[in-house]
């Protein structure tokens, strides 16, 4: 019996919950759909797309976390600086 395209992709689905868990899901849900979506129209490769963009989306969200971080504690120096008196 051939598995289906949308059962494998919640199988896979299923498997990144278990592995990555709630907390790391971040951007994973979305890069999951455009790789799937991609992978489908490139070849039937709708798993490996939805892997691959998984991983892909977690990355770059990772990133723009570490970004949103380093942003406030510059913002946070500068408001330091303005109160403390010369």
């Amino acid at each position: 019996m051939k598995a289906s395209p949308i059962r494998i992709a919640l199988i896979a689905t299923t498997l990144a919950f278990a592995t990555v868990g709630t907390a790391n899901a971040t951007g994973c849900l979305k890069g999951a759909v455009v790789g799937g979506v991609a992978g489908h129209y490139a070849g039937h490769h709708a798993v490996v797309g939805a892997v691959g963009g998984c991983v892909v989306g977690r990355h770059l969200a990772k990133q723009r976390a570490q970004e949103r971080a380093e942003q406030q504690a510059q913002q946070q120096t500068a408001q330091r600086q303005q109160t403390q008196p010369h």
